[in-house]
């Protein structure tokens, strides 16, 4: 089986990392979350602003994007900023892109007109699964601002379903949940899955390091994530308990729709 002598900290194969969320570290950002997997810690701030791109002007939708970065220090030697080379790598554009449609998809932009959300994911410390925590975290920021948005009035209804990230692969010829990057390094094949908390699929990409491998493990593979994703939509639960409460209390008053004025009330006077 495994060639590595155990897992980090002792973890069960079907364990994640320790994961702590924190809600709303910033001050001045709309929502915001700081979320630690482990070693892998990423701030996300959320920023609801009156605008949407120009091809949804008019529309009566609202739009959701993602920004992903890496702080120089975030691994163990010192990359360069990206904004110092002039360009955003590949492996940053493809995860930006990745969060973004992650959430749209979880998303009623209807609920939002003319707004537009973005979530930017700031990488402190890598240890393998930045990009599943970063979802994992921005729905949790996201949540954060939606619920302010709610509670002042600036939106009429809830717009947002739960979303959630983990990867899972084999090492060894062990399947594992959520690696590390030593484990990633190792992985004999990777995968990264988004989905809902109810286990709906959102996106999944998984690739075979060293060569191909059997349906049947693909399968093992996407019930050891969902399994994680579960778990970790409890912990976001816990985290927003307080604020999701006031929101689901907002929802339940009763909504007084105005009547329609007489049509000889709407001349005045003749």
């Amino acid at each position: 089986m495994s060639d590595l002598p155990s897992r980090p900290h002792g973890r069960a194969p079907d364990a994640l990392r320790q994961v702590s969320i924190e809600l709303d570290p910033l001050k001045f950002a709309e929502g915001s979350a700081l979320i630690e997997m482990g070693d892998t810690r990423v701030l996300v701030a959320a920023s609801l602003e009156r605008r949407v791109p120009p091809f949804l002007i008019d529309s009566g939708k609202g739009w959701v994007t993602g920004e992903y970065a890496m702080l120089p220090r975030a691994t163990s030697s010192r990359s360069q900023r990206e904004v110092k080379r002039g360009r955003q790598s590949g492996r940053s554009a493809e995860i930006q892109r990745l969060i973004g449609r992650s959430l749209r998809a979880v998303f009623d932009l209807t609920a939002m007109p003319e707004r537009t959300l973005t979530l930017d994911c700031d990488v402190l410390q890598a240890d393998g699964g930045t990009r599943t925590a970063s979802i994992t975290g921005a729905y949790v920021a996201a949540a954060s601002a939606m619920a302010k948005a709610l509670l002042t009035g600036d939106l009429e209804r809830w717009p947002l379903g739960q979303i959630a990230a983990t990867s899972v692969g084999v090492v060894g010829g062990d399947p594992l949940l959520d690696l590390e990057a030593i484990e990633d390094q190792a992985a004999d094949v990777d995968m990264n899955v988004v989905a809902t908390a109810d286990g709906e699929l959102i996106e999944v990409q998984v690739t075979g390091e060293r060569g191909s491998f059997p349906r049947s493990q693909f399968d093992l593979l996407l019930d050891l994530a969902l399994a994680g994703i579960g778990d970790l939509g409890r912990i976001q639960n816990e985290v927003l308990a307080e604020r999701l409460a006031e929101v689901k209390e907002i929802e339940s008053r009763p909504r007084h729709k105005a009547e329609p004025k007489a049509e000889k009330d709407l001349w005045g006077p003749p």
